[in-house]
C-alpha cells in the first residue's frame, strides 16, 4: 500500500511476532525464498545469488485507539529511526553477532531484540498512516 488513506492515533498493545526483517525482492518488495546459494521471488520471478539479498523491516503490531483494536503491519524504512539502523544492517549485525559468539541457537539474540522492540513500542502512542 503506497498511499495513505487516513491517519490513526493509537497505542501499541503488543508485538505480534519476533521476526522484524525479511529478505525482500528488490523489484516488488515481496518475501524471497532463499536456499544456501540462490533466492527466488514467487511474485515476480526475480532470481539471484543469496549473498545479494537485501532485507526490509516488517513489524506486526496489535494497536488500540479509544474504541477499537487493530492488527497492523508496518513495513520499510520508516522504521529506520526507531531501530537506529537499516534493516539490511540490522540483519548483518545479528548474523555477525551470532558468528562471533559461536551461537548455533539464535534464541538469546532474538530474545534481546524482542525485549528492546517491546520496550520501544509497547504502551507508546503513534500516528499510523492507513
Amino acid at each position: 500500500m503506497n498511499s495513505v488513506q487516513g491517519l490513526l492515533a493509537a497505542s501499541v498493545i503488543s508485538i505480534q511476532n519476533s521476526c522484524f526483517t525479511y529478505p525482500a525482492c528488490q523489484n516488488c518488495l515481496s518475501r524471497l525464498i532463499l536456499d544456501s546459494r540462490r533466492f527466488h521471488c514467487l511474485k515476480c520471478g526475480c532470481t539471484g545469488k543469496a549473498k545479494d539479498v537485501s532485507h526490509r523491516y516488517r513489524l506486526s503490531l496489535k494497536i488500540a485507539d479509544t474504541n477499537d483494536l487493530f492488527d497492523i503491519t508496518v513495513f520499510g524504512s520508516c522504521l529506520d529511526p526507531f531501530f537506529g539502523i537499516t534493516a539490511e544492517n540490522l540483519q548483518r549485525y545479528i548474523q555477525g553477532f551470532n558468528q562471533l559468539s559461536g551461537e548455533t541457537n539464535t534464541e538469546s539474540c532474538t530474545r534481546a531484540l524482542v525485549h528492546a522492540v517491546e520496550t520501544c513500542f509497547i504502551g507508546k502512542k503513534f500516528i499510523f498512516g492507513v
